[in-house]
């Protein structure tokens, strides 16, 4: 069976608006924020998140605002 199945028979995809997929998602994404610690995270994940916070506390880490971001992300995918 694809994996999908068990949503749709829950969440009517194929007759939800746009709007309606999108606070379906928002729901999700909040109910998993607030369950946070019961997500698994992996080896390489927990290492990756370990090594960013070492770089932040020794001050190498650099930032960019939203809007320098987006326009990378633009510039690489155009």
């Amino acid at each position: 069976m694809p994996q999908n199945e068990d949503v749709d028979a829950v969440l009517p995809l194929d007759r939800m608006t746009v709007e309606e997929k999108l606070k379906a998602v928002e729901t999700l994404w909040d109910d998993l924020c607030r369950n946070e610690k019961q997500i698994p995270i992996t080896d390489w994940q927990k290492e990756l998140l370990d090594e960013r916070q070492r770089q932040i506390d020794a001050g190498e880490a650099k930032f960019s605002d939203w809007e320098s971001a987006k326009k990378r992300i633009r510039d690489r995918t155009s």
